[in-house]
């Protein structure tokens, strides 16, 4: 599913399910852009997946604190200096916080996991769209959680924070569609990261899907054959290619 031509951005692109995304993309041709707080995360996976792709990627990474929109507003404003376009924009950047019950819940704690979770998708969304909307055309796509749809107790400001992504796909997707601009959320569902360990410790991660293997879904959104698509909240678990 080539993606050539393409320039996408995915913030907490270091680790996990955002970098197994940024090496799907590289590897289909698209010029990959990585956002993230730690800048040796961000060297070094874009120096692994340049050694893991054999079609020598054009990759690079922006080191930034995703909760600060002063930031964010530099970042859209290099992109658009540099590139001059963004068809790919992927919100995967997220914090677990405590798995407390809300009366315990540490308040600095809550306004965190919120300020990244949340409102950092806000601002990079925001900042970008002027670029978006200018070229008429694009995909955005937001991680979620089954908790973002289904609350479950003692998943506190993170359960809080992905049904309040569900609602903000909701609404830009319907403010973005005469743009041309497509917006969906995605539940990756279980899979083998730092952050299910994190909350579930006593699981063995052997038995999950490695981030890698769950990428068909989130090439195919990236793809111009999702055009059709959008204001949806799609699951990995349940989703079929509609081409096989």
């Amino acid at each position: 599913m080539s993606l050539n031509g393409k320039v996408a951005l995915i913030t907490g692109g270091g680790t996990g399910i955002g970098r197994s995304i940024a090496k799907a993309y590289a590897n289909e041709g698209a010029t990959v852009l990585i956002l993230g707080r730690r800048e040796i995360q961000l060297r070094e996976a874009v120096q692994s997946i340049r050694k893991e792709l054999s079609n020598n990627p054009d990759l690079r990474y922006y080191p930034c604190d995703l909760s600060d929109w002063n930031q964010m507003d530099k970042v859209a404003e290099e992109i658009k200096k540099d590139y001059g376009r963004l068809d790919v924009l992927v919100n995967n950047a997220g914090i677990l916080g405590d798995r407390k019950t809300i009366l315990d819940y540490p308040r600095a704690l809550w306004k965190k996991v919120i300020d990244i979770n949340l409102n950092g998708l806000f601002y990079i969304t925001q900042a970008l769209l002027p670029l978006m909307i200018g070229q008429e055309e694009g995909s955005i796509i937001n991680i979620s959680s089954s908790v973002g749809r289904i609350g479950r107790k003692e998943w506190g400001a993170y359960s809080v924070s992905k049904f309040a992504v569900e609602g903000f796909t909701q609404t830009l997707s319907q403010e973005l569609e005469s743009y041309n601009i497509r917006v969906n959320s995605v539940n990756p569902g279980a899979t083998r990261t730092d952050m299910r360990a994190e909350a579930y410790p006593d699981e063995d991660p052997r038995r999950l899907p490695h981030p890698d293997e769950i990428m068909s879904l989130f090439l195919y959104l990236a793809h111009h054959d999702s055009s059709e698509i959008t204001g949806q909240s799609l699951s990995v678990q349940d989703w079929k290619n509609p081409k096989g």
